[in-house]
């Protein structure tokens, strides 16, 4: 698989794409006056605590204070306070944490009381950015992020990937980073440490060491509340978690993001080095590459696939409702049960990247169009696990239901993403809003198809506004020739000057109008 990333530099911040085979799947806006950001630190001051909620609310400098769980404190949340203690005291400077002496781990079961006070400052780590009216969600039990391991100070076990499926591969990661890792540190051997060496190894985690002595300095006299440390920014983090032998491009269009975006990768895969690229040409960026219209296609409430299959698509509160409707799709050759179930099984591969790229979390509700046989409901089921399996937020999904529903819960740590693709409707002066005009010419040619293949229509006229005409028509081997000669057909296109700039009319060859 061919991987691209495609970074917009802007005013506001950076837009970053993600390509597998020129097809978008995942997009990220991070912007420049962003406040929060999964993983970093903050030395937090405790302002309420909640028996009834088992929980308490932090104060970490922002408007909303954040809300941190009992279940969220780790078992060495003791530990932690105490190492914080002396760090701000200045009293554990000469001591390494592999030689700290730890405190009892906490009861799952304990009273938030039982281990937080008001007023006392605790170390927290932001574990979900806030989410409509909510705080950001936080946790004490910090984790640093490397390429291939996740570093846990305070702890002392070693767990692997469960994407790492080989036996032998599992006991030869564990054993070799048992042989690296220093005391009261617990590591989460990562996907991609698969097959590496001890070195690669030993090289991450003594960079997530270093992290965390970092903070240990910075805690030195800190008056809470204070961030101690920052995530990577997103192009970063995107990089170290995606980066591998597929990736083939990183195009950037700003040439000091760029040799930024090229200093990072020459840290962590030195070899891939070559792979960045300043774009220079003309056009946004975005345009140049299919990004823009690819974006156009993919948000909103309606999401069309090219076969006539679309998806409704609507966001609540609660949860997310997924709707799979069959469109223009339905071949007369096959009964409906088989066309049911390639309309689903095309609809699934759409809903898994629709995930990835709105970043849609928490709980979704999927409503495939229904099958009776459940051979048919396990199809679906597997290939929507299997395209599921690209995603690396976790994620869990249940089998349909007898009425064709799906329920999936999928890992939520930022807001869904939502990006306006509707345009002010150049008639009407921003008094009603149109499709986007980017996507005009595809629209037509999906309406073509249709006519053509599943109408018998042969021979069709269209009329359009005179500058579409003039598109339409422009060239020796004009969009109009194509079409003829892909579908086989008779196509006339009349220009009109009474149409709007993006409408358009089909009629047959007796001039009656097809409605669409």
């Amino acid at each position: 698989m061919d991987r691209d990333l495609v970074i917009n530099s802007n005013s506001s911040g950076v837009d970053i794409a993600l390509l597998e085979d020129k097809y978008l799947v995942e997009l990220t806006k991070e912007k420049s006056n962003k406040k929060y950001s999964v993983g970093d630190v903050y030395l937090g001051k405790v302002r309420k605590l909640m028996p009834g909620l088992n929980a308490a609310f932090v104060n970490v400098g922002y408007e909303k204070d954040a809300f941190l769980h009992y279940l969220d404190l780790g078992p060495q949340v003791k530990s932690l306070i105490k190492f914080s203690k002396l760090a701000n005291a200045g009293k554990i400077s000469n001591i390494p944490l592999s030689e700290f002496r730890l405190e009892q781990d906490i009861e799952k079961t304990g009273k938030i009381s039982d281990v937080l006070s008001v007023n006392q400052p605790i170390l927290v780590q932001i574990a979900k950015e806030p989410i409509s009216t909510k705080g950001p969600r936080i946790s004490s039990e910090i984790s640093f992020a490397g390429r291939y391991l996740v570093l846990v100070p305070l702890a002392d076990r070693i767990s692997v990937s469960q994407k790492i499926r080989s036996l032998e591969e599992r006991k030869r990661l564990k054993r070799l980073i048992k042989s690296i890792k220093p005391n009261n540190f617990g590591v989460i051997i990562r996907t991609a440490a698969e097959d590496k060496m001890v070195a690669d190894l030993d090289s991450d985690l003594k960079e997530l060491i270093e992290k965390w002595d970092s903070i240990s300095k910075r805690l030195h006299q800190a008056d809470a509340p204070i961030k101690i440390a920052s995530e990577l920014d997103r192009t970063s983090a995107m990089l170290r978690d995606h980066l591998n032998e597929s990736f083939n491009n990183i195009h950037v269009d700003d040439a000091t993001l760029a040799e930024e975006v090229r200093s990072f990768i020459k840290h962590i895969a030195p070899e891939k080095a070559g792979i960045v690229k300043t774009y220079n040409g003309s056009n946004p960026i975005f345009e140049h590459f299919g990004v823009d219209k690819q974006i156009k296609n993919s948000f909103g409430k309606i999401v069309t696939i090219k076969s006539g299959v679309y998806l409704i698509i609507e966001h609540t509160e609660a949860l997310h409702v997924i709707d799979v409707n069959s469109g223009h799709r339905v071949n007369r050759d096959k009964n409906q049960e088989t066309n049911s179930l390639e309309v689903n099984l095309e609809a699934a591969t759409e809903i898994a990247r629709q995930m990835r790229l709105r970043d849609i979390g928490g709980i979704i509700v999927v409503d495939f169009i229904d099958m009776t046989e459940p051979r048919h409901r396990r199809q679906l089921y597997q290939k929507l696990k299997d395209e599921m399996d690209k995603d690396k937020a976790k994620h869990v999904i249940l089998p349909p239901s007898k009425f064709g529903l799906v329920q999936i819960t999928r890992q939520r740590v930022r807001p869904t993403m939502k990006i306006e693709i509707l345009e002010k409707c150049p008639i009407c002066n921003g008094t009603g809003e149109n499709k986007a005009a980017i996507l005009i010419v595809d629209e037509i040619e999906n309406n073509l198809k249709y006519l053509v293949h599943e109408q018998n229509e042969k021979k069709l006229t269209v009329t359009v506004h005179q500058f579409l005409f003039a598109f339409l028509t422009s060239g020796l081997w004009s969009l109009r020739w194509r079409w003829m000669w892909r579908y086989k057909c008779t196509i006339k296109i009349k220009p009109m000057s009474s149409h709007h700039f993006l409408e358009y009319h089909f009629f047959n060859k007796n001039n009656d109008e097809l409605k669409m």
